[in-house]
């Protein structure tokens, strides 16, 4: 029997009806509308999804189960991940049901959940609902009017909506925008919130069919994007992923500008207040080297975070930080929302550039960032990643060729069987060269089993 997949840093995800089957969807909504839920006939839990030709079956599985322990599913439909987070805490629901694989290839999928406040489930929430899994039958199957019910959410949509629009500082009038839609969840959603704030908006990869989601488009690949923004003359470019919770931008030059250059001309333009509380934004320890000099010589400080927007979220509620977010483009407004949404980023970039009156690529050089480079290294396993001796003997000798000009960072992939090899540095082919080094080691002594290892995963 196929293992159940298993909560990672963004939900469960596995390969549609294979890991990720109809019946373990079925079996996570009795479970998760327990224990989220509380059991209690009537309580509500909304449900959203992306554009994945596998969405109506995992939604009608996951739906089934939450109705067979008295849940009401309130169905969203197609929707950004942060359209759902949002409408859980505006509707004062129980909990949000995600399904989306995020940048993943359409034949992948996942389920995350949201509590009533908008944000991802607590750990141990998600390790209560894997260990109860297997005794689904367990909890109880209510009859006759305390069975769930199933609604159309349509109206929800609509809120959503008009919050991204009131969220703008700015009308969009005068801004021809490329909008790289990802064949994704914003395909309707993005363009449309642009248009009517007066943007002139030319949108792309914007038709899904199930499994053109992320084809060679969106946050992952902005190539077209950066070509249509030099041929229609655009003053930028925007690229989502799938679930639309993160967004890439391309300044008029065809200039790739990512999310920490993002958080800086925030940051910069929101010094001494109340969108910048502190003065202190929240990176990652994945942003670079530059973000973190360019804004101290501006008297705000970046504090980082590990990887993964939950993370992030969490050490921005530590702190009162109102800006946080990543590399990859996940950015956090706190006095906003409570989860990276890529609409939303677009929306305050766009007013900026129309506040500010300065060109994106103007904003965007407002900090210079260190050449970084980041390579996955497939590997048999994770497990055991940290003792590896040679490892951390390469590790120390490029820190110590580095000394303070430069920062290497090895850490395993979340989700997948990959060790990531990232240096930063002021030199370009130094950079290259350490990364490689330290990449051969990890392929030397973790990228295939050793004689009579099975080739598993813990």
């Amino acid at each position: 029997m196929r293992e159940d997949p298993k909560f990672g840093t963004d939900g469960v995800r596995g390969v549609a009806n294979a890991d990720l089957s109809a019946y373990f969807a079925f079996r996570l909504g009795r479970v998760a509308g327990s224990i989220i839920a509380g059991g209690e006939p009537g309580r509500r839990v909304l449900l959203g999804r992306d554009t994945r030709i596998s969405g109506d079956m995992l939604r009608s599985a996951l739906s089934a189960g939450l109705l067979s322990v008295g849940v009401n599913v309130i169905d969203l439909g197609v929707l950004p991940t942060p359209g759902v987070a949002f409408l859980t805490r505006r509707a004062e629901a129980a909990a949000g049901a995600m399904i989306s694989a995020s940048h993943n290839p359409a034949p992948d999928n996942g389920i995350k959940f949201f509590g009533p406040d908008g944000r991802k489930i607590e750990d141990a929430i998600e390790t209560a609902i894997e260990d109860a899994i297997d005794d689904f039958d367990r909890f109880p199957s209510p009859t006759g009017a305390d069975i769930g019910r199933f609604f159309d959410g349509e109206a929800l949509v609509h809120d959503y909506a008009a919050f991204l629009a009131s969220s703008a500082p700015a009308r969009l009038d005068g801004l021809r925008i490329v909008m790289d839609c990802g064949n994704g969840a914003a395909s309707v959603l993005g363009p449309r919130v642009a248009r009517e704030l007066g943007a002139d908006v030319i949108a792309v990869y914007d038709t899904p069919d199930g499994l053109n989601i992320n084809a060679g488009c969106g946050a992952l690949h902005p190539e077209r994007a950066q070509r249509l923004v030099r041929e229609h003359e655009a003053h930028l470019a925007v690229s989502f992923d799938g679930d639309a919770d993160r967004a890439i931008f391309t300044d008029e030059t065809g200039e790739l500008v990512d999310g920490d250059r993002v958080m800086a001309m925030c940051a910069i333009a929101w010094k001494g207040t109340e969108r910048l509380p502190g003065n202190a934004v929240v990176g990652t320890v994945m942003s670079n080297v530059g973000l973190e000099r360019g804004l101290k010589d501006r008297g705000i400080r970046l504090l980082r975070a590990a990887v993964g927007d939950r993370h992030v979220a969490q050490m921005m509620q530590e702190t009162g930080a109102a800006l946080g977010g990543e590399k990859s483009g996940h950015i956090i407004f706190s006095n906003l929302a409570t989860t990276g949404d890529g609409i939303l980023t677009f929306l305050q970039v766009a007013s900026l550039m129309r506040q500010s009156g300065q060109s994106l690529s103007a904003l965007a050089g407002q900090i210079r960032e260190y050449p970084q480079l980041l390579v996955n290294v497939p590997v048999y396993r994770r497990r055991g990643w940290r003792d590896q001796p040679d490892l951390w003997k390469a590790v120390r000798e490029a820190e110590a060729r580095l000394g303070d000009r430069g920062r290497i960072l090895v850490r395993a992939s979340g989700t997948e069987r990959i060790i990531r090899v990232m240096v930063e540095g002021p030199e370009v082919d130094e950079v290259h060269e350490i990364v490689d080094t330290v990449a051969s080691v990890v392929r030397d002594t973790m990228g295939s089993p050793p004689p009579g290892v099975a080739d598993d995963e813990e």
